[in-house]
């Protein structure tokens, strides 16, 4: 039996071990918005796996709460700028919205508890980092689809700027994510059999540089003329009817500027119902169209009385084409709370003001945007609405099944609930990821930013600062093919890393 001193000696090391693994977490989410982040990554995951296998035999009560202290750093540091959505702009409670951030990141926590337990679970063996990686992967699938899905802040976005970004376009994110954690545990047992990891580490960076070698899209036609327009109105504004009309107002005369073949505007960039926007303005945009052959895209609020679902309003994309019938996108994967209401929770929504918080659902197929050029086959774009380019096998089975093919991406976005944060950043990062698994370039516009252009490697090629009434006119180039990822989705990453798991589940019961 352990005496006085013994206990509280006890007791002090496991503060320092969970104070050492929330430091760990923080330091692991602020490394992600450096220049190499993906890279930094890597050699901190190690401190985290080193911390927790030296542990000894504790109990799996202690172990999955250290998961959870490692999870909330993480994400409590990531996810942070929720804080600025719910209170200052939606005026909700300062408590209340501390503790909304709190709960959610105790929840997408959760998913690096129980994957951190294979740690304490599995025998330690050659396989232990095969086993770790197979159950994160795993972890990260469900976290991205459990209760409509929050992915937000996963490892593989930091690998658009880490060493793992060529394997994108052959096995997504998850396969990005996969290799980081593994290769954090393989340098880890470096010091116990240096030539045995040093080996594997070798092989999976020539994998990595192989990888990189091919590529499985390739231009088409001549280059777009685009112009993204990033109007930089503050969210207090956007509902109000006086900021509507200036919005209304500002995006219609800039985009009846512009010369380029494809104008866009950002998501509600008309925050209004399309219906009941101002007599004759839809109609002189789709004169501007037909007269100059320009395609204009921009966000608008849809509104259907005899939707099904009883919602009647929606966030949708409009396109106005030359010389064809208008194009519309309603978003199809919805914001919890911020676009649509789960049940029981009408009580959370009415503590804080958002607007129009409970949107009908677009369809998961919608057909794509078709940009109509002068003297040229047109190009086909697949179009996103904020949130949605998280989910990137969502947008592989878009393009997938899609009966036209895709040349390009497009997101509109209205990141102003966010302020001065860094969720910008996170979103542009996802974008870039999005870019690499599908092998095409993609365009953002923001309403406060990043609006920028993306090229097929998930390269910035350009974009403007954020907090700037501004416009980006570039041109772009249009990609035909479909990358590996796009054909398969996640099926072959979760399948290898079931199967190992499966594995690791028969060998520990055999040992």
């Amino acid at each position: 039996m352990l005496d006085s001193h013994s206990s509280k000696k006890l007791l002090s090391n496991h503060a320092l071990v969970f104070l050492m693994l929330f430091i760990l977490g923080i330091l692991i989410a602020l490394a992600a918005e450096l220049p190499f982040g993906g890279w930094v990554q890597i050699p901190l995951l190690s401190l985290v796996w080193w911390r927790l296998s030296t542990l000894g035999t504790i109990t799996l009560k202690k172990y999955f709460l250290l998961g959870l202290v490692f999870g909330l750093g993480y994400f409590v540091v990531g996810l942070w700028w929720l804080y600025i959505s719910l209170h200052d702009v939606g005026g909700m409670n300062p408590l209340l919205s501390c503790m909304a951030v709190f709960l959610l990141s105790s929840y997408v926590a959760l998913y690096f508890s129980v994957a951190c337990l294979s740690i304490r679970l599995f025998k330690t063996s050659y396989l232990s980092g095969l086993l770790l990686a197979s159950i994160w992967v795993v972890s990260e699938y469900l976290r991205g689809e459990l209760f409509t899905g929050f992915p937000w802040m996963g490892f593989a976005e930091s690998q658009v700027n880490g060493p793992f970004a060529s394997i994108a376009p052959y096995l997504g994110g998850l396969a990005c994510t996969f290799l980081a954690v593994y290769t954090s545990w393989q340098i880890l047992q470096l010091k116990q059999h240096f030539l045995h990891y040093a080996s594997t580490l070798l092989l999976v960076a020539f994998i990595t540089f192989l990888a990189s070698l091919w590529s499985f899209t390739k231009p088409i036609g001549e280059p777009l003329t685009v112009e993204l327009i990033q109007g930089n109105f503050p969210q207090s504004m956007i509902f109000r009817p006086e900021g509507v009309l200036r919005q209304i107002q500002f995006y219609s005369t800039t985009m009846t500027q512009s010369d380029a073949e494809l104008i866009i505007a950002p998501e509600t960039a008309f925050s209004w119902p399309e219906n009941d926007l101002p007599i004759g303005l839809l109609e002189s945009l789709q004169h501007f169209s037909n007269d100059t052959n320009s395609n204009l895209l921009f966000g608008v609020i849809g509104r259907d009385p005899s939707s099904p679902s009883g919602r009647e309003f929606s966030n949708r994309a409009l396109g106005l084409l030359p010389s064809a019938d208008p194009y519309r996108y309603d978003k199809n994967h919805l914001v919890p709370f911020g676009e649509f209401i789960p049940p029981g929770f009408h009580w959370f929504v009415n503590a804080f003001s958002v607007p129009l918080s409970d949107f009908a659902r677009g369809g998961a197929e919608q057909a794509n945007l078709m940009i109509r050029r002068k003297n040229q086959d047109p190009l086909y774009a697949a179009i996103t609405i904020c949130y949605e380019d998280v989910f990137g096998g969502e947008l592989a089975s878009r393009i997938r099944n899609n009966a036209e093919p895709t040349n390009l991406l497009i997101n509109l976005t209205n990141l102003a609930w966010f302020g001065k944060s860094q969720a910008p950043a996170q979103q542009l990062r996802l974008s870039q990821l999005r870019s690499l698994e599908t092998g095409l370039p993609a365009l953002r516009a923001t309403n406060t930013g990043i609006t920028a252009v993306l090229g097929p490697n998930g390269k910035v090629l350009a974009s403007l600062p954020e907090f700037t009434q501004a416009t980006l006119s570039a041109k772009v180039q249009g990609y035909s093919g479909k990358t590996p990822y796009v054909i398969w989705g996640n099926f072959p990453i979760l399948s290898i890393s079931c199967l190992l798991l499966i594995w690791g589940i028969i060998r520990q019961r055999r040992f």
